[in-house]
Protein backbone atom coordinates (compact mmCIF):
# COMPACT_ATOMS: atom_id res chain seq x y z
CA UNK A 1 0.00 0.00 0.00
CA UNK A 2 1.43 3.58 -0.80
CA UNK A 3 1.42 6.13 1.69
CA UNK A 4 2.66 8.42 -0.73
CA UNK A 5 -0.32 8.41 -3.01
CA UNK A 6 -2.39 9.18 0.30
CA UNK A 7 -0.10 12.39 1.19
CA UNK A 8 -0.18 13.05 -2.80
CA UNK A 9 -3.66 13.93 -2.86
CA UNK A 10 -3.91 15.68 0.34
CA UNK A 11 -1.52 17.85 -1.14
CA UNK A 12 -3.26 18.44 -4.36
CA UNK A 13 -6.48 19.08 -1.72
CA UNK A 14 -5.26 21.37 0.30
CA UNK A 15 -3.12 23.05 -1.73
CA UNK A 16 -7.01 23.94 -3.63
CA UNK A 17 -8.46 24.76 -0.57
CA UNK A 18 -5.68 27.10 0.08
CA UNK A 19 -6.35 29.15 -3.06
CA UNK A 20 -10.09 28.55 -2.28
CA UNK A 21 -9.42 31.29 0.56
CA UNK A 22 -8.05 33.66 -1.40
CA UNK A 23 -11.63 34.12 -2.36
CA UNK A 24 -12.96 35.38 0.67
CA UNK A 25 -9.81 36.58 1.57
CA UNK A 26 -10.40 39.55 -1.25
CA UNK A 27 -13.61 39.98 -0.16
CA UNK A 28 -12.81 41.30 3.27
CA UNK A 29 -10.06 43.02 1.78
CA UNK A 30 -12.41 45.36 -0.20
CA UNK A 31 -14.85 45.37 2.48
CA UNK A 32 -12.05 46.83 4.47
CA UNK A 33 -12.89 43.72 7.14
CA UNK A 34 -9.57 42.66 9.05
CA UNK A 35 -10.74 39.27 8.74
CA UNK A 36 -8.85 39.27 5.59
CA UNK A 37 -5.72 38.73 7.25
CA UNK A 38 -6.82 35.82 8.97
CA UNK A 39 -7.55 34.37 5.54
CA UNK A 40 -4.48 35.15 3.60
CA UNK A 41 -2.71 33.41 6.79
CA UNK A 42 -4.77 30.15 6.83
CA UNK A 43 -4.28 30.22 2.84
CA UNK A 44 -0.41 30.77 2.94
CA UNK A 45 -0.04 27.89 5.78
CA UNK A 46 -2.88 25.63 3.88
CA UNK A 47 -0.87 26.06 0.25
CA UNK A 48 2.88 25.86 2.22
CA UNK A 49 1.86 22.39 3.64
CA UNK A 50 -0.07 20.86 0.22
CA UNK A 51 2.38 22.27 -2.20
CA UNK A 52 5.59 20.38 -0.04
CA UNK A 53 3.35 17.14 -0.20
CA UNK A 54 2.45 17.73 -3.35
CA UNK A 55 5.91 18.08 -4.37
CA UNK A 56 7.57 15.75 -2.01
CA UNK A 57 5.51 12.67 -3.12
CA UNK A 58 4.80 13.50 -7.03
CA UNK A 59 4.83 10.22 -8.44
CA UNK A 60 3.55 8.54 -11.63
CA UNK A 61 0.74 7.12 -9.91
CA UNK A 62 -1.20 4.57 -12.48
CA UNK A 63 -2.98 2.16 -10.08
CA UNK A 64 -5.08 2.46 -6.63
CA UNK A 65 -6.24 -0.28 -4.41
CA UNK A 66 -9.31 -0.46 -2.21
CA UNK A 67 -7.43 -0.06 0.70
CA UNK A 68 -5.69 2.66 -0.45
CA UNK A 69 -8.96 4.83 -1.24
CA UNK A 70 -10.16 3.65 2.52
CA UNK A 71 -6.66 5.84 3.50
CA UNK A 72 -7.18 8.62 1.19
CA UNK A 73 -10.79 9.32 1.71
CA UNK A 74 -10.15 9.52 5.32
CA UNK A 75 -7.16 11.71 5.18
CA UNK A 76 -8.31 14.14 2.98
CA UNK A 77 -11.37 15.10 5.14
CA UNK A 78 -9.27 14.89 7.96
CA UNK A 79 -6.71 17.49 6.56
CA UNK A 80 -9.47 19.88 4.92
CA UNK A 81 -11.57 20.12 7.75
CA UNK A 82 -8.54 21.20 9.80
CA UNK A 83 -7.43 23.53 7.34
CA UNK A 84 -10.59 24.98 6.61
CA UNK A 85 -10.74 26.22 10.88
CA UNK A 86 -7.67 28.40 10.24
CA UNK A 87 -9.61 31.54 9.31
CA UNK A 88 -11.59 31.21 11.05
CA UNK A 89 -9.96 30.82 14.26
CA UNK A 90 -7.56 33.51 12.98
CA UNK A 91 -10.63 35.61 12.23
CA UNK A 92 -11.93 38.71 14.79
CA UNK A 93 -14.98 35.77 15.81
CA UNK A 94 -12.47 35.02 18.77
CA UNK A 95 -13.38 31.14 18.28
CA UNK A 96 -11.68 28.80 20.16
CA UNK A 97 -9.50 26.16 17.80
CA UNK A 98 -13.04 23.87 18.81
CA UNK A 99 -15.34 26.23 18.06
CA UNK A 100 -13.90 26.64 14.57
CA UNK A 101 -12.60 23.39 13.70
CA UNK A 102 -16.60 22.35 14.93
CA UNK A 103 -17.73 24.84 12.18
CA UNK A 104 -15.11 23.67 9.55
CA UNK A 105 -16.11 20.37 9.85
CA UNK A 106 -19.70 21.27 10.13
CA UNK A 107 -19.15 22.50 6.94
CA UNK A 108 -17.02 20.18 4.58
CA UNK A 109 -19.62 17.43 5.58
CA UNK A 110 -22.46 19.37 4.33
CA UNK A 111 -23.84 19.32 7.96
CA UNK A 112 -24.97 22.40 8.81
CA UNK A 113 -24.73 22.55 12.74
CA UNK A 114 -23.18 26.01 13.94
CA UNK A 115 -21.95 27.63 16.48
CA UNK A 116 -22.27 30.82 15.67
CA UNK A 117 -24.65 33.68 16.13
CA UNK A 118 -25.05 37.14 15.02
CA UNK A 119 -24.70 35.83 11.19
CA UNK A 120 -26.48 38.94 9.93
CA UNK A 121 -23.56 41.58 10.98
CA UNK A 122 -20.79 39.19 10.47
CA UNK A 123 -18.26 39.94 7.70
CA UNK A 124 -18.74 38.91 4.08
CA UNK A 125 -15.45 36.99 3.89
CA UNK A 126 -16.77 34.83 6.86
CA UNK A 127 -20.45 34.19 5.21
CA UNK A 128 -18.86 33.09 1.93
CA UNK A 129 -16.45 30.71 3.46
CA UNK A 130 -18.85 28.74 5.10
CA UNK A 131 -20.52 28.36 1.71
CA UNK A 132 -17.47 27.32 0.32
CA UNK A 133 -16.47 24.93 2.45
CA UNK A 134 -20.10 23.07 1.82
CA UNK A 135 -19.79 23.68 -1.83
CA UNK A 136 -16.46 21.83 -1.93
CA UNK A 137 -17.83 19.13 0.43
CA UNK A 138 -20.78 18.56 -1.63
CA UNK A 139 -18.46 18.01 -4.80
CA UNK A 140 -16.42 15.75 -2.66
CA UNK A 141 -18.96 13.59 -1.48
CA UNK A 142 -20.99 12.69 -5.31
CA UNK A 143 -17.49 12.07 -6.31
CA UNK A 144 -16.65 9.69 -3.40
CA UNK A 145 -20.46 8.37 -3.37
CA UNK A 146 -20.19 7.29 -7.09
CA UNK A 147 -16.79 6.93 -8.22
CA UNK A 148 -15.20 5.39 -4.84
CA UNK A 149 -17.49 4.06 -2.91
CA UNK A 150 -19.18 1.01 -5.33
CA UNK A 151 -15.64 -0.50 -4.96
CA UNK A 152 -15.38 -0.10 -1.50
CA UNK A 153 -18.76 -2.18 -0.91
CA UNK A 154 -19.71 -0.14 1.97
CA UNK A 155 -23.33 -0.85 3.51
CA UNK A 156 -24.32 -2.10 -0.46
CA UNK A 157 -22.71 1.00 -1.96
CA UNK A 158 -22.13 -1.60 -4.64
CA UNK A 159 -25.16 -1.02 -6.55
CA UNK A 160 -23.99 2.36 -7.62
CA UNK A 161 -21.17 0.34 -9.72
CA UNK A 162 -21.54 2.11 -13.66
CA UNK A 163 -21.44 -0.09 -15.78
CA UNK A 164 -17.82 0.99 -17.50
CA UNK A 165 -16.22 0.12 -14.20
CA UNK A 166 -13.73 -2.07 -13.39
CA UNK A 167 -14.60 -4.62 -10.63
CA UNK A 168 -10.93 -5.36 -9.77
CA UNK A 169 -9.39 -5.05 -7.08
CA UNK A 170 -6.26 -3.40 -8.42
CA UNK A 171 -7.54 -0.95 -10.77
CA UNK A 172 -6.66 2.23 -13.17
CA UNK A 173 -8.91 4.85 -12.36
CA UNK A 174 -11.15 4.96 -15.71
CA UNK A 175 -13.01 8.40 -13.72
CA UNK A 176 -11.88 11.63 -15.29
CA UNK A 177 -14.51 11.59 -17.56
CA UNK A 178 -17.00 10.63 -15.23
CA UNK A 179 -15.95 13.23 -12.76
CA UNK A 180 -15.79 16.25 -14.94
CA UNK A 181 -19.03 15.63 -16.15
CA UNK A 182 -20.17 15.53 -12.54
CA UNK A 183 -18.66 19.25 -11.30
CA UNK A 184 -20.20 20.50 -15.03
CA UNK A 185 -23.28 19.44 -13.44
CA UNK A 186 -23.16 20.30 -10.05
CA UNK A 187 -21.98 24.10 -11.47
CA UNK A 188 -24.60 24.27 -13.61
CA UNK A 189 -27.03 23.21 -11.15
CA UNK A 190 -25.62 25.84 -8.08
CA UNK A 191 -25.51 28.42 -11.04
CA UNK A 192 -28.98 27.75 -11.86
CA UNK A 193 -30.05 28.09 -8.51
CA UNK A 194 -28.32 31.18 -8.21
CA UNK A 195 -29.86 33.04 -10.83
CA UNK A 196 -33.34 31.83 -9.10
CA UNK A 197 -32.98 32.92 -6.23
CA UNK A 198 -31.77 36.53 -8.01
CA UNK A 199 -34.69 36.57 -9.87
CA UNK A 200 -37.38 35.90 -7.20
CA UNK A 201 -35.44 38.75 -4.78
CA UNK A 202 -32.53 37.57 -3.08
CA UNK A 203 -29.15 39.99 -2.65
CA UNK A 204 -26.59 38.87 -5.27
CA UNK A 205 -24.37 37.83 -2.18
CA UNK A 206 -27.44 35.94 -0.59
CA UNK A 207 -27.85 33.96 -3.89
CA UNK A 208 -24.72 32.90 -4.07
CA UNK A 209 -24.33 31.49 -0.64
CA UNK A 210 -27.67 29.89 -0.52
CA UNK A 211 -26.96 28.48 -4.08
CA UNK A 212 -24.03 27.26 -2.91
CA UNK A 213 -25.46 25.57 0.62
CA UNK A 214 -28.71 24.61 -1.49
CA UNK A 215 -27.26 22.15 -4.21
CA UNK A 216 -24.82 20.71 -1.79
CA UNK A 217 -27.78 20.24 1.02
CA UNK A 218 -25.41 21.90 3.46
CA UNK A 219 -27.55 24.17 5.08
CA UNK A 220 -25.50 27.32 6.57
CA UNK A 221 -27.36 30.89 5.70
CA UNK A 222 -26.07 34.41 5.78
CA UNK A 223 -28.75 34.94 8.52
CA UNK A 224 -29.53 33.91 11.95
CA UNK A 225 -32.82 33.15 10.74
CA UNK A 226 -32.16 31.20 7.94
CA UNK A 227 -34.53 31.00 4.73
CA UNK A 228 -37.26 32.14 7.50
CA UNK A 229 -35.19 35.54 7.12
CA UNK A 230 -36.14 36.38 3.54
CA UNK A 231 -40.44 35.50 4.14
CA UNK A 232 -41.20 34.57 0.55
CA UNK A 233 -43.23 31.56 -0.64
CA UNK A 234 -41.86 31.78 -3.89
CA UNK A 235 -38.07 31.36 -3.06
CA UNK A 236 -38.79 28.58 -0.49
CA UNK A 237 -40.78 27.02 -3.05
CA UNK A 238 -37.69 27.42 -5.70
CA UNK A 239 -35.20 26.00 -2.77
CA UNK A 240 -37.41 22.91 -2.16
CA UNK A 241 -37.43 22.20 -5.54
CA UNK A 242 -33.39 22.63 -5.69
CA UNK A 243 -32.98 20.72 -2.33
CA UNK A 244 -34.78 18.20 -4.52
CA UNK A 245 -32.34 18.10 -7.31
CA UNK A 246 -29.25 17.73 -4.42
CA UNK A 247 -30.97 14.83 -2.89
CA UNK A 248 -31.65 12.63 -6.05
CA UNK A 249 -28.41 11.09 -7.17
CA UNK A 250 -26.15 12.97 -9.64
CA UNK A 251 -25.52 10.31 -12.09
CA UNK A 252 -29.04 10.74 -13.19
CA UNK A 253 -28.31 14.30 -13.81
CA UNK A 254 -25.48 13.42 -15.66
CA UNK A 255 -27.43 10.91 -17.80
CA UNK A 256 -30.07 14.20 -18.47
CA UNK A 257 -27.67 16.83 -19.22
CA UNK A 258 -25.35 15.03 -21.34
CA UNK A 259 -27.27 11.87 -22.98
CA UNK A 260 -30.99 13.59 -23.09
CA UNK A 261 -32.23 10.42 -21.12
CA UNK A 262 -34.55 11.37 -18.34
CA UNK A 263 -34.13 7.96 -15.60
CA UNK A 264 -35.66 9.63 -12.61
CA UNK A 265 -39.02 7.67 -12.95
CA UNK A 266 -37.46 4.75 -13.91
CA UNK A 267 -35.31 4.74 -10.64
CA UNK A 268 -36.54 2.63 -7.65
CA UNK A 269 -35.00 4.75 -4.89
CA UNK A 270 -35.78 8.07 -6.39
CA UNK A 271 -39.69 6.31 -6.73
CA UNK A 272 -39.06 5.42 -3.00
CA UNK A 273 -38.12 8.85 -2.07
CA UNK A 274 -40.78 10.70 -3.54
CA UNK A 275 -43.17 8.35 -1.82
CA UNK A 276 -41.45 8.84 1.79
CA UNK A 277 -41.78 12.49 0.62
CA UNK A 278 -45.35 12.50 0.14
CA UNK A 279 -46.73 10.03 2.60
CA UNK A 280 -44.40 11.80 5.05
CA UNK A 281 -45.81 15.43 4.20
CA UNK A 282 -49.73 14.65 3.92
CA UNK A 283 -49.99 13.97 7.87
CA UNK A 284 -48.34 16.95 8.74
CA UNK A 285 -50.55 19.39 6.27
CA UNK A 286 -53.64 17.87 7.83
CA UNK A 287 -52.23 18.74 11.53
CA UNK A 288 -51.51 21.50 10.74
CA UNK A 289 -54.82 22.61 9.29
CA UNK A 290 -56.95 20.28 12.17
CA UNK A 291 -54.94 22.93 14.45
CA UNK A 292 -55.80 25.64 12.67
CA UNK A 293 -52.06 27.04 12.23
CA UNK A 294 -52.58 28.13 8.73
CA UNK A 295 -54.40 27.85 5.66
CA UNK A 296 -53.45 24.90 3.28
CA UNK A 297 -51.74 27.05 0.88
CA UNK A 298 -49.39 28.32 3.88
CA UNK A 299 -49.18 24.68 5.77
CA UNK A 300 -48.12 23.08 1.91
CA UNK A 301 -45.38 25.50 1.59
CA UNK A 302 -44.28 25.17 5.23
CA UNK A 303 -44.02 21.25 5.46
CA UNK A 304 -43.11 21.09 1.67
CA UNK A 305 -40.21 23.31 2.54
CA UNK A 306 -39.52 21.93 5.85
CA UNK A 307 -39.78 18.11 4.74
CA UNK A 308 -37.51 18.70 1.99
CA UNK A 309 -34.98 20.57 4.24
CA UNK A 310 -34.36 17.42 6.65
CA UNK A 311 -34.95 14.60 4.65
CA UNK A 312 -32.09 15.55 2.03
CA UNK A 313 -30.40 16.71 5.20
CA UNK A 314 -30.04 20.38 4.39
CA UNK A 315 -30.85 21.64 7.77
CA UNK A 316 -32.51 24.90 5.92
CA UNK A 317 -35.47 26.33 8.75
CA UNK A 318 -38.16 28.52 7.54
CA UNK A 319 -39.88 28.08 11.38
CA UNK A 320 -39.37 26.27 14.34
CA UNK A 321 -41.06 22.93 13.01
CA UNK A 322 -40.82 21.48 16.47
CA UNK A 323 -43.50 23.90 17.88
CA UNK A 324 -46.01 22.52 16.00
CA UNK A 325 -46.57 19.77 18.41
CA UNK A 326 -45.17 16.13 19.41
CA UNK A 327 -46.99 14.47 16.38
CA UNK A 328 -45.21 16.29 13.61
CA UNK A 329 -41.60 16.71 15.79
CA UNK A 330 -41.77 13.03 15.82
CA UNK A 331 -41.78 12.76 11.69
CA UNK A 332 -39.11 15.26 11.54
CA UNK A 333 -37.24 12.83 14.13
CA UNK A 334 -37.37 10.07 11.69
CA UNK A 335 -37.03 11.35 8.69
CA UNK A 336 -33.86 13.23 10.06
CA UNK A 337 -32.25 9.64 10.23
CA UNK A 338 -33.12 8.57 7.11
CA UNK A 339 -31.59 11.04 4.48
CA UNK A 340 -32.65 11.53 0.50
CA UNK A 341 -30.76 9.09 -2.05
CA UNK A 342 -27.13 7.82 -2.39
CA UNK A 343 -24.85 9.12 -4.84
CA UNK A 344 -26.35 12.35 -3.85
CA UNK A 345 -24.94 15.36 -1.99
CA UNK A 346 -27.31 14.54 1.39
CA UNK A 347 -26.34 12.21 4.41
CA UNK A 348 -28.54 9.71 6.21
CA UNK A 349 -28.71 6.50 6.53
CA UNK A 350 -29.85 6.01 2.51
CA UNK A 351 -33.08 5.39 0.82
CA UNK A 352 -31.74 2.61 -1.25
CA UNK A 353 -30.17 0.71 1.93
CA UNK A 354 -33.75 0.84 3.66
CA UNK A 355 -35.52 -0.56 -0.06
CA UNK A 356 -32.89 -3.31 0.02
CA UNK A 357 -33.26 -4.05 3.55
CA UNK A 358 -37.18 -4.04 3.25
CA UNK A 359 -37.09 -6.10 -0.17
CA UNK A 360 -34.43 -8.35 1.93
CA UNK A 361 -37.15 -8.71 5.40
CA UNK A 362 -39.89 -9.51 2.86
CA UNK A 363 -38.31 -12.44 1.19
CA UNK A 364 -37.32 -13.65 4.24
CA UNK A 365 -41.12 -13.63 5.83
CA UNK A 366 -41.70 -15.23 2.64
CA UNK A 367 -39.22 -18.16 3.32
CA UNK A 368 -40.79 -18.76 6.80
CA UNK A 369 -44.11 -19.02 6.08
CA UNK A 370 -43.14 -21.10 2.71
CA UNK A 371 -40.29 -22.91 3.99
CA UNK A 372 -39.68 -25.37 0.72
CA UNK A 373 -40.65 -21.96 -1.53
CA UNK A 374 -38.20 -20.24 -3.75
CA UNK A 375 -38.03 -16.39 -3.73
CA UNK A 376 -35.56 -13.36 -4.69
CA UNK A 377 -35.84 -10.26 -4.11
CA UNK A 378 -34.87 -7.70 -6.92
CA UNK A 379 -33.35 -4.09 -6.93
CA UNK A 380 -33.61 -2.16 -10.79
CA UNK A 381 -33.65 -5.66 -12.03
CA UNK A 382 -30.82 -6.99 -10.66
CA UNK A 383 -30.87 -9.73 -8.18
CA UNK A 384 -30.48 -8.96 -4.48
CA UNK A 385 -28.17 -11.75 -3.01
CA UNK A 386 -27.32 -12.56 0.61
CA UNK A 387 -23.88 -11.03 0.69
CA UNK A 388 -25.62 -8.12 -0.21
CA UNK A 389 -28.27 -7.58 2.26
CA UNK A 390 -26.23 -8.81 5.08
CA UNK A 391 -23.47 -5.76 3.71
CA UNK A 392 -26.38 -3.58 4.48
CA UNK A 393 -27.95 -4.84 7.40
CA UNK A 394 -24.43 -4.89 9.13
CA UNK A 395 -23.96 -1.14 7.90
CA UNK A 396 -27.70 -0.50 9.40
CA UNK A 397 -26.41 -2.29 12.90
CA UNK A 398 -23.01 -0.06 12.84
CA UNK A 399 -25.52 2.62 12.05
CA UNK A 400 -27.71 2.09 14.94
CA UNK A 401 -24.91 0.97 17.24
CA UNK A 402 -23.10 4.80 16.75
CA UNK A 403 -25.81 6.33 17.13
CA UNK A 404 -26.39 5.01 21.07
CA UNK A 405 -22.33 5.08 21.12
CA UNK A 406 -23.02 9.06 20.64
CA UNK A 407 -26.03 9.51 22.56
CA UNK A 408 -24.43 8.10 25.65
CA UNK A 409 -21.29 9.99 24.95
CA UNK A 410 -23.18 13.19 25.21
CA UNK A 411 -24.89 12.39 28.53
CA UNK A 412 -21.68 11.65 29.93
CA UNK A 413 -20.44 15.00 29.27
CA UNK A 414 -23.00 16.38 30.74
CA UNK A 415 -26.30 16.91 28.17
CA UNK A 416 -29.74 15.95 28.77
CA UNK A 417 -31.19 13.03 27.37
CA UNK A 418 -33.48 14.58 24.53
CA UNK A 419 -30.80 16.85 23.05
CA UNK A 420 -28.04 13.75 23.14
CA UNK A 421 -30.56 11.66 21.26
CA UNK A 422 -31.51 14.38 18.72
CA UNK A 423 -27.47 15.30 18.78
CA UNK A 424 -26.15 12.38 17.74
CA UNK A 425 -29.27 11.81 15.17
CA UNK A 426 -28.36 14.96 13.64
CA UNK A 427 -23.88 14.50 13.78
CA UNK A 428 -24.17 11.47 12.10
CA UNK A 429 -26.94 11.89 9.23
CA UNK A 430 -25.46 15.41 8.78
CA UNK A 431 -28.55 17.15 8.78
CA UNK A 432 -28.04 19.96 11.05
CA UNK A 433 -30.00 21.63 13.60
CA UNK A 434 -31.71 19.09 16.07
CA UNK A 435 -34.57 19.11 18.19
CA UNK A 436 -35.50 21.10 21.50
CA UNK A 437 -34.42 24.69 22.73
CA UNK A 438 -31.39 24.04 22.72
CA UNK A 439 -30.14 22.78 19.46
CA UNK A 440 -33.25 23.08 17.53
CA UNK A 441 -34.18 24.86 14.70
CA UNK A 442 -34.22 28.40 16.57
CA UNK A 443 -31.17 27.86 18.22
CA UNK A 444 -27.61 26.60 17.79
CA UNK A 445 -25.17 24.68 19.38
CA UNK A 446 -22.28 26.99 21.23
CA UNK A 447 -23.64 26.79 24.42
CA UNK A 448 -22.35 23.46 24.53
CA UNK A 449 -19.91 21.76 26.39
CA UNK A 450 -16.18 21.43 24.69
CA UNK A 451 -16.19 17.98 25.29
CA UNK A 452 -19.70 17.52 24.01
CA UNK A 453 -18.85 19.40 20.32
CA UNK A 454 -15.63 16.61 19.69
CA UNK A 455 -18.09 14.35 20.09
CA UNK A 456 -20.28 15.70 17.71
CA UNK A 457 -17.54 15.85 15.55
CA UNK A 458 -16.47 12.27 15.55
CA UNK A 459 -19.96 11.69 14.52
CA UNK A 460 -20.49 14.20 11.81
CA UNK A 461 -17.22 12.53 10.70
CA UNK A 462 -17.88 8.92 10.80
CA UNK A 463 -21.24 9.89 9.81
CA UNK A 464 -20.28 11.43 6.46
CA UNK A 465 -17.56 8.76 5.74
CA UNK A 466 -19.80 6.27 5.96
CA UNK A 467 -18.95 5.05 9.09
CA UNK A 468 -17.16 1.75 8.01
CA UNK A 469 -14.56 3.60 5.74
CA UNK A 470 -12.90 5.07 9.10
CA UNK A 471 -13.38 1.99 11.12
CA UNK A 472 -12.01 0.06 8.95
CA UNK A 473 -8.60 1.95 9.43
CA UNK A 474 -8.40 0.20 12.95
CA UNK A 475 -8.34 -3.29 11.99
CA UNK A 476 -5.11 -4.72 12.32
CA UNK A 477 -5.15 -6.05 9.51
CA UNK A 478 -6.11 -3.22 7.47
CA UNK A 479 -2.52 -2.62 7.69
CA UNK A 480 -1.10 -6.12 7.00
CA UNK A 481 0.34 -6.63 3.16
Amino acid sequence: MSFRLALFTGGVLLALLGFAMLIPAFLDLADGVPNATAFFMGSFISLFIGTSLFISNKDNFTSLSIREGFLITTSSWLLLSLAGALPLYYSDLNLSYTDAYFESLSGITTTGSTVLSGLDSMSRGVLLWRSILQWIGGIGIIAFGIVLLPFLKIGGMQLLQTESSDRSDKFIPQTRHLVSRLIYVYIILSFACFVTYYLLGMSGFDAVNHAMTTLSTGGYSTHDLSFGYFDSWPLQLAATFFMLLGGLPFVLHVRYIFMHQSAYQFDEQVKGFCLIVVVTSIPIILWLLYHHVSTFSEAFVLTAFNVMSVITTTGYASTDYTAWGPFTTGIFFFLTYLGSCAGSTSGGLKVMRLLVFLKGSKQQMNQLIYPNGIFQSFYQGRPVDNSLLINVIGFISFYVLLNAFITLALTWVGLDVDTALSGAATAIANVGPGIGDIIGPSGNFSTLPDDAKWVLCLGMFLGRLEILTVLILFSPRFWKN
